[in-house]
């Protein structure tokens, strides 16, 4: 059994190396704000985004989906801050659950389409021959198409809603990602310990999984973080053509579907607002992914 003073010692060691921990993070949280303070400050506007999500039932005093006419096109005031629609409901409030569907959409078709795209280019580069050959040709044809363009096609095929636009945002990620891990196995593919692998007799889907995938996971995370902010961007621009989300959900693009250019002049608060979240959204998900591409980058790292 330990005598006290070793249990009084033990514990003050413990206390030592927290405090160590906490310094350390400190320490690290300074060097991101001198080396990259437009990271820091995307990172900044993305935590205050889901916190505004997480949080928005106690963010907000009224129902985003709740009309009152007694209260149509009011300007922004104590009561309102941010003004109300042309039914009547507070804009706040439907901008704070919008960053729910945001989120959720932008998160959502981001990793799906890029862990389907990681396996994908990973097989690829492994097995290459006929199946590289083919499967990049098909990519290249879903890579001809812009991003909102396969997004329109794929959703007037689909239909409207939270779940289809999911799927039309998440299809044109694959090839792209893809493309991007690809090149990467590619170098990976002949390392030697992938020969060692095979030679050991284990499985392809081994190799590809144990000993490829970590190996492109920086590309991989940096491929997400991009796409979140293009995610939420395309699910705002099918929304204010009238083919995403729908009424009366909270979202961005169908806020500014709703009052962008009829009440331009009379009620510039119903367009501003919705505009300001999607460009800051969009900018903030931007600057945290470069910072992240910078920090996982050996060659920037290194400067």
């Amino acid at each position: 059994m330990p005598t006290t003073s070793e249990v009084r010692v033990e514990a003050e060691f413990e206390q030592l190396e927290d405090l160590r921990d906490r310094q350390g993070v400190f320490k690290s949280s300074l060097t991101l704000l001198r080396k990259q303070p437009l990271g820091a400050a995307g990172a900044l506007i993305v935590i205050v985004m889901i916190l505004m999500a997480i949080f928005a039932p106690y963010i907000t005093t009224y129902d985003p989906e709740q009309n009152s006419f007694e209260h149509m096109l009011v300007p922004p005031s104590w009561e309102f801050l941010l003004g109300t629609d042309q039914f009547g409901r507070d804009l706040m409030s439907r901008i704070v659950y919008g960053a729910r569907t945001a989120l959720f959409v932008g998160f959502v078709s981001a990793i799906i389409g890029s862990s389907i795209g990681l396996v994908l280019g990973v097989a690829s580069a492994y097995y290459g021959g006929k199946f590289d050959l083919i499967l990049q040709r098909v990519m290249d044809v879903f890579m001809a198409f812009p991003l909102i363009i396969m997004a329109l096609a794929v959703v007037s095929i689909f239909g409207t809603g939270v779940q289809n636009v999911i799927i039309a945002i998440t299809i044109p990620f694959i090839p792209r990602c893809a493309r991007v891990v690809r090149s990467s196995a590619l170098a990976i593919r002949e390392i030697p310990y992938i020969d060692a692998a095979r030679a050991n007799g284990f499985s392809n889907t081994r190799i590809i999984l144990r000993h490829m995938v970590p190996n492109v996971m920086a590309p991989f995370l940096i491929m997400i973080t991009a796409f979140v902010g293009q995610a939420i961007l395309l699910e705002a621009s099918l929304s204010y053509l009238g083919l995403g989300v729908q009424e009366p959900t909270p979202a961005w693009g169908l806020m500014l579907q709703g009052g962008a250019e009829e009440y331009a002049e009379s009620a510039p608060w119903v367009a501003i607002w919705p505009g300001v979240a999607i460009t800051l959204a969009v900018f903030g998900f931007n600057l945290f992914g470069d910072s992240v591409r910078d920090a996982l980058d050996p060659k920037l790292r290194s400067q």
